[in-house]
């Protein structure tokens, strides 16, 4: 099962080298929260589509493999028809995972691009570099770059009852189980951040860190690094009720399986599930 991220055997090109849009380029329009697709194989509108107005108006995002990406920062003239806004929780199902990323990586620049529009100092506009992927204000000399958030994602595990600590989100769309989530906070590291997060959410202490690996969650603007850990102590749960409708020890034969399979969240927990050779390593192999 792979990540949202993982589009082998095509290549994501996040350098910022724009080029003069050709026709079987794609764009990318957005509204906050949603996209504009198609009922199709290709769900993106191609360059060739636009009217001159729009064509002369597109900004540079990225390139897959040779096709290059780019949107609208403003309304579009002319709409093709057949086109529709859907919630960009619609990516989390588009299969290939390829065309998800391409969406949902979009969205995430955009909604930068559409925050900067004026100065964060001084409230003049703001101007796009024209080398790097970056906004400028030209009367106070401020410079913008795309915001990322590091997050961690930690796998509490019991190997006493053989259990891991899944919860559930309170107050959230989202609503299937999940493992602790948290963002750093200033003068963290990540080993630090596991453990506030999980004492916070949980009341539980935790030891023998170890990293398992990194996701670009680009719903979020976030760069989320997964954990797992052990329990140090009592397993008695003392559930933050502000951030969690749930949270509780289960086994691993009852842990349930993600059917989107696009995130860390879930391939962690079917690691979990599974016994994977990670997950069992010893103790002592990972961060104290």
């Amino acid at each position: 099962m792979c990540m949202i991220q993982d589009i082998l055997p095509h290549h994501f090109d996040n350098v910022y080298h724009p080029r003069q849009p050709r026709d079987e380029d794609l764009v990318l329009l957005y509204r906050q929260g949603s996209i504009l697709i198609r009922r199709a194989d290709m769900p993106y509108l191609r360059v060739r589509e636009l009217c001159d107005e729009d064509r002369a108006a597109l900004q540079y995002l990225f390139a897959v493999d040779d096709t290059a990406c780019y949107t609208l920062l403003g309304e579009m003239k002319r709409c093709p028809n057949g086109m529709e806004y859907v919630s960009t929780r619609w990516l989390r199902t588009l299969r290939p995972h390829v065309l998800a990323m391409i969406g949902i990586s979009g969205h995430q620049l955009w909604s930068w691009y559409r925050s900067r529009t004026f100065c964060g100092g001084c409230g003049r506009l703001m101007h796009h570099d024209a080398h790097e992927r970056m906004m400028r204000c030209a009367h106070c000399g401020r410079q913008e770059y795309p915001k990322i958030c590091p997050a961690v994602i930690v796998a509490v595990v019991d190997r006493a009852r053989d259990a891991i600590v899944l919860t559930r989100y309170a107050g959230r769309q989202y609503q299937k189980y999940a493992l602790i989530a948290g963002f750093c906070e200033i003068g963290e590291t990540l080993e630090e951040t596991v453990r506030r997060e999980v004492m916070e959410e949980t009341g539980l202490k935790v030891k023998h860190l170890r990293y398992y690996k990194s996701q670009p969650w680009s719903f979020t603007d976030t760069l989320l690094c997964g954990f797992f850990c052990e329990l140090e102590g009592s397993p008695l749960i003392t559930r933050d009720e502000r951030e969690l409708a749930e949270a509780r020890w289960v086994k691993r034969e009852d842990v349930p399986m993600d059917e989107e399979g696009i995130s860390l969240t879930g391939e962690m927990m079917r690691v979990f599930r599974e016994g994977s050779a990670f997950e069992e390593q010893g103790e002592g192999r990972g961060s104290e």
